[in-house]
């Protein structure tokens, strides 16, 4: 058996998409409690894209080679009392790695893959649905009757809150997009209650206009400094804003009023995945097993893919995430 396998590097260590190629590496091996699972699919975050320019600091356990979630077969592991063995069919999380042949990852991150989940969605369940869960549950607090705000509506781990936060008994669920088009997408397939353009609209505004001035309880928020003033605006009174990304900045420019802060009681809190510990994440996993894998078979939850392209073009794949045009996953077969 080869001691080597293909999987997406970068020229000179970074760059722009077509800086990416495919390289011979080492096949991983399986560690105490680990398995090794020969990947069938990947899911593209922008996280990858952030990491491909440079832009995004690994964690010291993470290896170099892109991709956090994939789905694929267990060919060797060593955990026996991990409740799988070789040959299963699994999908699952990673600090890093799932852009390759073959992935060596913590059974604590691995899901038993139903046969009525097709490969490539089984790849983009991982990373957008235990980030969902985390900021809405773990983080946001939510409880039925609550409202709640996704910016990036059309992202895919806002596509996996807005079913999340429905299923869960939201009595008003908002988005903010870029176009009419991922509007409706998130309020008439989805199932939002209302979407306003970012480009076009003063969001906020609109937001207290649709609450009778209220705002709303929580906010998901990968934007950052840009909307940040404006996040204060439509919060409610004791609402929670969750920071999950920095893609709008990182620095407040002057003048920013915060005020609101402390006549809303608003708490604020930023959150990463990738950075923590196995426990926590297998706290994820056995939510997202209990609560989303039953909706999935029953059609209650979807996995939006937007595109699938083959391993080989990844560099394709790269571009159109960039785009900003996706309503869903991007996802690569091997």
């Amino acid at each position: 058996m080869s001691s080597s396998m293909r999987a997406i590097g970068i020229k000179g260590g970074k760059g722009p998409a077509d800086a990416l190629f495919i390289e011979e590496i080492p096949k991983p091996v399986a560690a105490a409690g680990q398995a090794v699972v020969k990947i069938k699919a990947f899911g593209l975050n922008r996280m990858d894209l952030l990491q491909r320019m440079g832009m995004y600091p690994l964690p010291p356990h993470a290896p170099i080679t892109m991709g956090v979630e994939f789905s694929g077969t267990i060919e060797d592991i060593q955990d026996p009392n991990s409740g799988f063995k070789i040959g299963d069919e699994v999908f699952g999380l990673a600090y890093g790695g799932a852009y390759a042949e073959y992935i060596s990852v913590s059974t604590k991150t691995l899901i038993h893959k139903p046969a009525e989940i097709p490969w490539e969605e089984a790849a983009g369940i991982p990373e957008t649905w235990f980030t969902a869960t985390q900021a809405l549950r773990l983080i946001g607090g939510f409880e039925a009757g609550k409202t709640v705000l996704w910016h990036a509506g059309a992202s895919a781990v806002s596509i996996s809150g807005i079913q999340l936060s429905k299923a869960l008994g939201a009595s008003e669920i908002y988005v903010t997009a870029g176009s009419q088009e991922k509007i409706d997408f998130c309020v008439n397939v989805l199932g939002a209650t209302a979407g306003f353009n970012y480009r076009t609209q003063d969001w906020e505004q609109e937001v207290l206009k649709a609450t009778n001035g209220r705002g709303v309880d929580l906010i998901i928020d990968f934007i950052g400094a840009g909307y940040f003033s404006k996040n204060l605006t439509a919060a409610a009174l004791d609402g929670r804003i969750v920071l999950l990304g920095l893609m709008g900045g990182a620095s407040l420019p002057a003048g920013v009023d915060i005020g609101a802060i402390l006549r809303k009681r608003l708490r604020i809190e930023g959150s990463t995945l990738r950075s923590r510990d196995l426990d926590y994440v297998k706290k994820l996993r056995d939510t997202v097993v209990q609560d989303a894998l039953p909706r999935f078979l029953s059609g209650q939850f979807k996995v939006y893919v937007e595109r699938v392209f083959p391993f080989e073009n990844i560099i394709e794949a790269h571009k159109l995430l960039e785009s900003n045009q996706t309503k869903g996953k991007v996802v690569c077969t091997i």
